[in-house]
């Protein structure tokens, strides 16, 4: 190869079980199931943290929450981290960035005056913005206003229906935003502007997309394209109160979490949405995927007729997933698949044997940094959690590979009220982790009671086997694998390292 391109594409809160590659009935997205039968998808892939600001920070780091400690949106990354960007200029490349990261600079490395750390979360440092969508999505607003768009006073307003006040949840009105003028046009002319204007360079672009991220309301034609009753049905208890005998947080979730969070201006708790609406709902979240497929189908166009699939290692994920309804909950909380099973797919030029192949292995977020670093001919940090999917992606497991799922959840303030009052924890207690493989799913809470649930009995994690005595020995075991888990990866950034009489000796780790 001449030179080696990236193309990192991230939308923000799709699911992974909105994949019509690997099945989803009714879900039309063409220019997705193109890549897939391009590339390799993957079955089983998670996002090892939510929300965004977390997520981001493990799939730029390659790190777990436990190490990478940004675990909240608004929390600054520790800037001595090794990073995506990073490691993309030392190989020589210039990172550039449409979307957004939510990250905040280390207050250590900056004054306590900078701007950015009066919002929730910038551009991380080393990422060339070429259309960011950051704080206030100033960027986007001023793009429609140089386009001629009228621009209402409260800008978030655009995504309302035209005419409509209040819009007290879900909706079958379209956004009053035209397709053209959407955020979703709007990333797709930046990048398409960024890739133009390489001109045969070589590039790395991380192209984000905002949807299918709440609120719920699609520009037309898309807020019509699905029907509400060909939706598949939630996943829930009967009632939220039968659901909420589950857990305390669960329970914390379903009387705290509101609509306003995820609707402009809606009404009420999460928890209340009837069947009718949440289909609406899944009928918009839908339209929604296919207006980013629509634009997915431009970008790739372009590496159409630039010949780039033949240069360019082209990857699509997703930072985390949505409970849609299931468990009566909204967002990505808690500890549900719904949250943390995304998707992802790999295009390697190199790999040309794998086309259309599906993976079954066990996948994680940490995983697509040290993958990136690879193809481009570097080798990531000895502290990297992550692995490297090439060897999968061109149809060979590792002996050595993972055999569970690890994610984290911090859940201190950021939600309605305060679940640290409401629960009688400490700032620091707010912790859960899950290790999760083909027959077991273990909940681990610093402060709270465990969860245990048996997938092969009950896969949509009813019933909570904990403490239950028929499965003490199972509990027992996944404690001690989650224990074991956590040594495992405990930081490692100079333990590789060594001083002799010769000087310093490098020694490196045979498994990661």
């Amino acid at each position: 190869m001449a030179h080696r391109n990236v193309l990192l594409i991230v939308v923000d809160q799709w699911r992974a079980d909105c994949m019509p590659y690997l099945g989803t009935p009714h879900l039309q997205t063409p220019n997705l199931d193109r890549l897939c039968r391009m590339g390799v998808t993957f079955r089983n892939h998670v996002t090892t943290a939510v929300p965004c600001g977390p997520a981001r920070a493990s799939l730029h780091t390659g790190l777990y929450l436990m190490n990478h400690r940004q675990v909240q949106n608004w929390i600054p990354l520790d800037h001595r981290h090794a990073t995506l960007p990073k490691e993309a200029r030392a190989l020589g490349h210039d990172p550039a960035l449409v979307g957004y990261t939510t990250t905040a600079p280390d207050p250590r490395s900056t004054s306590p005056r900078d701007p950015r750390l009066t919002t929730m979360g910038d551009v991380m440092e080393g990422w060339r913005p070429v259309g960011d969508f950051g704080p206030g999505h100033d960027h986007y607003f001023g793009w429609l206003a140089q386009l001629g768009f009228e621009v209402p006073p409260v800008r978030e307003d655009i995504w309302l229906p035209e005419g409509v006040d209040a819009v007290p949840g879900a909706t079958d009105r379209p956004s009053r935003i035209p397709a053209e003028f959407s955020d979703s046009a709007f990333f797709t002319d930046k990048a398409l502007a960024y890739l133009k204007g390489r001109d045969g360079k070589p590039f790395f672009l991380h192209l984000g997309y905002y949807r299918p991220h709440p609120p719920f309301v699609a520009s037309a034609p898309y807020h019509a394209m699905y029907r509400p009753e060909d939706m598949p049905k939630p996943v829930r208890a009967e009632t939220a109160e039968a659901e909420a005998t589950q857990h305390p947080l669960l329970d914390y979730y379903l009387k705290t979490s509101k609509q306003s969070s995820f609707f402009r201006r809606g009404e009420g708790l999460s928890a209340e949405l009837d069947e009718a609406k949440v289909a609406q709902m899944r009928a918009t979240y839908y339209g929604m995927m296919s207006e980013v497929d629509d634009c997915l189908g431009e970008v790739f166009a372009f590496l159409d007729e630039t010949d780039a699939w033949k240069d360019t290692l082209v990857i699509f994920t997703s930072d985390h997933g949505e409970q849609l309804g299931d468990h009566h909950l909204l967002g990505k909380i808690a500890y549900f698949d719904q949250s943390f099973r995304i998707p992802l797919v790999i295009h390697d030029p190199d790999a040309h044997d794998t086309r259309g192949l599906v993976v079954d292995a066990f996948t994680e977020s940490v995983d697509l940094m040290p993958t990136m670093v690879s193809w481009l001919g570097g080798e990531a940090p000895n502290a990297v959690d992550g692995r490297s999917l090439l060897p999968l992606v061109h149809g060979d497991t590792p002996h050595d590979w993972r055999d569970a799922l690890h994610y984290e959840f911090d859940f201190r303030s950021v939600h309605p009220g305060d679940p640290e009052a409401a629960l009688g924890l400490s700032m620091d207690e707010c912790t859960l982790m899950v290790l999760q493989d083909a027959e077991f799913k273990y909940v681990h809470f610093t402060a709270l009671p465990p969860l245990l649930f048996d997938l092969r009995a009950d896969p949509n994690q009813f019933t909570n086997l904990a403490g239950n005595p028929a499965y003490m020995a199972v509990e027992q075991v996944y404690a001690q694998r989650a224990l074991s888990w956590r040594m495992r990866h405990a930081d490692r950034t100079l333990t590789h390292y060594r001083t002799t009489p010769d000087g310093l000796e490098i020694r490196k780790p045979s498994i990661r």
